[in-house]
């Protein structure tokens, strides 16, 4: 049996976590307060989701829910559905990825490259290439729920399973936390699952209950907060998708809701790249957008930390870039 070397992952999925927090010291030049950036993109699979697609195999395997070699499958927009392909590529698990056509393309090429069965769902009649509704999202679903039943897969379901939670509350909090000393005023983050916004709030209301956490909406999509969905297709991959009974979000409690227009979190996400050099997606673009309303409103002289959820990579066949 081969001896393990000191300092050296036994697979990818060490390489899992304890990612930068890089102040954006650039965009917040002339203005009062600062804006502190988790670079979750540089995961190895490009998003923040890698830690929640860990966190639900394991605890998994450790409840006996997923047995040795049976399938694993979820809906996905694709950051989950690449964390669960890379997982599962190194723990020997068939894993099919069920995707809304909407998606771009590029997060199904990733899926394929590392082994994923990918099941691309139409749209509806009535939306547009690149910006999923609730209803397509329904669509994903009752495949998914089908698939499941059919291969008799194990639903690594991210919207119930509470691993996603857990994945921030013991990882990407914690290590927020410690790389600031604790020097938070607030945190404000665009809420998908749920699960980044709800573990990272628990943890940071732990520490300092006065520390302000909000809820980050797509305009026009903004259920959570309980207002009318008048624009439920948006360009913004991954959330704002109508659907407010979110498990992830039980017994947490938002200190406030921002609204993010798709222009806003276009420019913000324009603004990270040419800036800062950093090169994230529409979420990121939005987390971004969101802390500079605080700034410039409730919480002037704030420090914000924020996540810049994945990689703009993933959105070079979108207009985000043209």
């Amino acid at each position: 049996m081969k001896e393990s070397i000191q300092n050296v992952s036994a697979s990818i999925a060490g390489a899992i976590g304890q990612t930068p927090l890089v102040e954006l010291s650039r965009i917040t030049a002339n203005i009062d307060g600062r804006i502190l950036s988790k670079l979750e993109y540089l995961n190895p699979g490009f998003s923040k989701k890698d830690r929640a697609a860990l966190r639900i195999i394991e605890e998994a395997e450790e409840s006996g829910d997923l047995q040795p070699g049976q399938t694993v499958l979820e809906l996905t927009s694709g950051n989950m559905g690449t964390g669960l392909a890379i997982v599962c590529a190194v723990k020997s698990y068939p894993f099919i990825a069920v995707m809304s056509k909407g998606n771009s393309p590029e997060r199904a090429r990733m899926m394929k490259a590392f082994g994923a069965e990918v099941v691309l769902v139409d749209q509806c009649p009535d939306s547009r290439p690149g910006e999923v509704s609730g209803e397509d999202l329904k669509l994903v679903d009752e495949q998914a729920i089908r698939l499941t039943k059919e291969r008799n897969a194990f639903r690594a379901n991210q919207f119930s399973l509470k691993g996603n939670l857990r994945a921030h509350y013991y990882g990407t909090a914690p290590e927020i936390w410690k790389q600031c000393n604790g020097a938070l005023n607030a945190f404000c983050d665009f809420a998908g699952s749920g699960g980044t916004f709800a573990g990272c709030t628990k943890f940071f209301k732990e520490k300092n209950p006065d520390i302000q956490c909000y809820a980050v909406e797509p305009y026009g999509a903004a259920a959570l907060s309980g207002d009318d969905v008048t624009t439920p297709d948006h360009p913004i991959q991954g959330g704002g998708y109508s659907m407010p009974e979110l498990a992830q979000l039980e017994g947490i409690t938002a200190d406030g809701y921002l609204s993010v227009s798709p222009r806003e979190a276009i420019d913000c996400t324009r603004r990270l790249a040419r800036e800062e050099g950093i090169f994230a997606g529409f979420s990121s673009g939005a987390n971004l957008a969101a802390a500079l309303q605080l700034l410039a409103g409730p919480l002037p002289g704030a420090t914000i930390a924020i996540v810049a959820c994945d990689s703009g990579l993933k959105y070079l066949s979108t207009d985000l870039w043209s």
